[in-house]
């Protein structure tokens, strides 16, 4: 995929920038996909919970393989999609066994190409293996926590992870922020980086295309009251009056918010970069 720059015929594209999705699937696998429900951010009791959300157009969920557990069963890769709901592009993978899933389309991955889940696979991009299975130095996605449970980490576009070496029955892997961490070695990771690299690139050109993915304004605290933000009031344009704090009071000024005593601290062998 590539950035393209939309020719400047509207005021609404003329600093909007698109990525290109020759060769997608343009229609999800039906069996695949669900609706998506309309939340706008607010939790089971109607209270907003996550600001700046809502109004976006209908979507469809994408049920994705996140456990590939179908081990030592090949699977062609039939097409390119896009996803509305995430920066990763998926691809869709069809079993010997007849049943077709998504996964994340690592970058380099190519149509007609096999991709395996096992201890056995080779370490190419799309295969999913073990920690201890996995070679030093090489990068990977999807990385799961807790054995079987799935992938948690490393499922944004781009998104990579090199394994630094072992540690008896564990594994230190090390993240983009730099964090290097232990993780369980029976746990599951694929091989490759995440594609869409380009994803960052993009340039949305107008309010509007954001209001459409369900993304609403954010509003400065110094320009809001009181009473909703903590840097509120004051005559014209007048300073925070107090440190920067978060709308909820906490320290704005890059504070360590971590528990001391938080169980997986053990598992953190470097805290990320500065």
């Amino acid at each position: 995929m590539s950035l393209r720059l939309i020719k400047p015929v509207t005021p609404g594209v003329r600093f909007s920038g698109i990525l290109t999705t020759h060769g997608f699937k343009r229609e999800p696998e039906k069996q695949l996909i669900t609706i998506l429900p309309k939340r706008s951010g607010r939790n089971n009791t109607g209270r907003v919970t996550v600001r700046h959300q809502g109004g976006r157009s209908k979507r469809f969920l994408r049920a994705i393989d996140w456990k590939r557990d179908l081990r030592e069963i090949p699977g062609i890769v039939t097409s390119f999609e896009y996803d509305p709901n995430r920066t990763a592009n998926l691809v869709l993978v069809n079993y010997a066994n007849g049943q077709k899933r998504y996964i994340l389309m690592p970058e380099g991955l190519k149509l007609g190409e096999t991709v395996v889940a096992g201890p056995t696979a080779d370490p190419k991009p799309g295969n999913a293996l073990p920690l201890s299975a996995v070679p030093v130095g090489m990068p990977i996605h999807c990385l799961e926590l807790t054995p079987g449970k799935g992938a948690q980490l490393l499922r944004s576009a781009g998104c990579l992870a090199t394994i630094q070496g072992f540690e008896g029955k564990m594994a230190l892997v090390k993240f983009p922020s730099g964090e290097v961490r232990r993780i369980v070695s029976s746990a599951y990771a694929t091989i490759g980086q995440v594609g869409n690299i380009e994803w960052k690139n993009i340039r949305f050109g107008k309010a509007g295309r954001k209001r459409n993915m369900g993304i609403r304004p954010t509003v400065r605290g110094t320009a809001q009251n009181p009473r909703s933000h903590p840097h509120g009031g004051g005559e014209g344009r007048s300073g925070e009056g107090m440190p920067p704090k978060t709308p909820w009071g906490k320290s704005a000024r890059g504070k360590r918010t971590r528990s001391k005593t938080r169980y997986s601290n053990k598992m953190v062998v470097q805290r990320r970069n500065k």
